[in-house]
């Protein structure tokens, strides 16, 4: 299964990663990846793969927080 390699934030307090950018496809070399190069263009094989697989994760930067999706869903659990 073919990865993107991509760039982004790391929330440190939840660990959470935010993408920004794909920088790069690591091709997994395989004739059953419809992402792969080497995917025979005529196939029909309904068993192939059709997505990529887990991104590849590199931080650019770490911010010493949760991210906002943590942050509204801690928000909602406080009573008022």
């Amino acid at each position: 299964m073919c990865r993107r390699i991509a760039e982004g934030t790391r929330w440190s307090k939840c660990g959470h990663f935010q993408r920004h950018l794909v920088v790069a496809i690591v091709d997994c070399d395989s004739s059953k990846c419809e992402r792969s190069i080497r995917h025979h263009k005529g196939c029909r094989d309904s068993s192939c793969l059709k997505n990529y697989g887990p991104d590849v994760q590199k931080d650019i930067d770490t911010v010493n927080d949760e991210c906002f999706q943590c942050r509204a869903a801690a928000a909602r659990r406080v009573p008022t």
